[in-house]
């Protein structure tokens, strides 16, 4: 069957869900610039999937216009009922590098409760490579769950703000390797001579991702 942007607006007016949700799908066929008005509709279903799904692909073709994109997705993330849609909006915010969006990110992550949701801002925030974004980061280092501080760790390391080294180096004594190499990761980015000390001890981990990722930070 032939994708068309004519059949895809058919399905996505049905009152079947299922026809909904599979026109969001094909519409990945389309051109970025076809889709993206059709997935500005399709963000504003009234089923939480398919407005999920719509929201994850503007990650992909909000560049078409970048300020109803930001709109959109700013709406979404202060407004929508569902923390998975919310927690989209904020990872295709990251995305599409809207350094706008931080104040709204920063409200966001300071207000809800939901630990998926921050998760979403703290990876954004790394995506938007914005060094006014360390007190969050700093905070979800410190207060937020296993997987945040991960995330925060990593972010950490893409605002390439060597001042923050210090915070991430008492990390380098995790017991979960996988947090060991992001601290690989980050310091080796950042570099300095504080970076490098923890890094030759991290060359030396008894797990080789780790040491590799170490030593290949240690010769940039």
């Amino acid at each position: 069957m032939t994708i068309t942007p004519e059949s895809v607006q058919q399905l996505l007016r049905s009152e079947d869900f299922g026809d909904r949700l599979r026109a969001v799908n094909q519409i990945r066929n389309l051109e970025p610039a076809i889709a993206f008005p059709l997935l500005q509709e399709a963000a504003a279903d009234s089923s939480a999937r398919v407005r999920y799904a719509a929201v994850s692909q503007i990650a992909s073709t909000g560049q078409e216009n970048i300020e109803v994109a930001y709109e959109l997705l700013r709406d979404r993330l202060l407004h929508d009922s569902e923390v998975d849609v919310q927690s989209a909006a904020a990872d295709a915010i990251g995305a599409l590098h809207i350094s706008d969006a931080l104040p709204t990110l920063s409200e966001v992550y300071h207000e809800t409760p939901e630990w998926l949701l921050r998760f979403s801002i703290v990876a954004a925030l790394g995506e938007l490579g914005d060094r006014r974004a360390r007190p969050i980061l700093e905070d979800a280092l410190q207060n937020g769950n296993e997987l945040t501080q991960t995330a925060a760790i990593s972010a950490l390391g893409e605002l390439g703000d060597p001042d923050t080294v210090p915070l991430i180096i008492p990390r380098a004594a995790d017991p979960d390797w996988q947090v060991r190499y992001r601290v690989a990761q980050a310091l080796g980015a950042l570099g300095g001579d504080a970076a490098r000390a923890t890094l030759e001890t991290l060359a030396q981990d008894e797990i080789e991702q780790v040491a590799q990722t170490a030593r290949d930070g240690l010769s940039r």
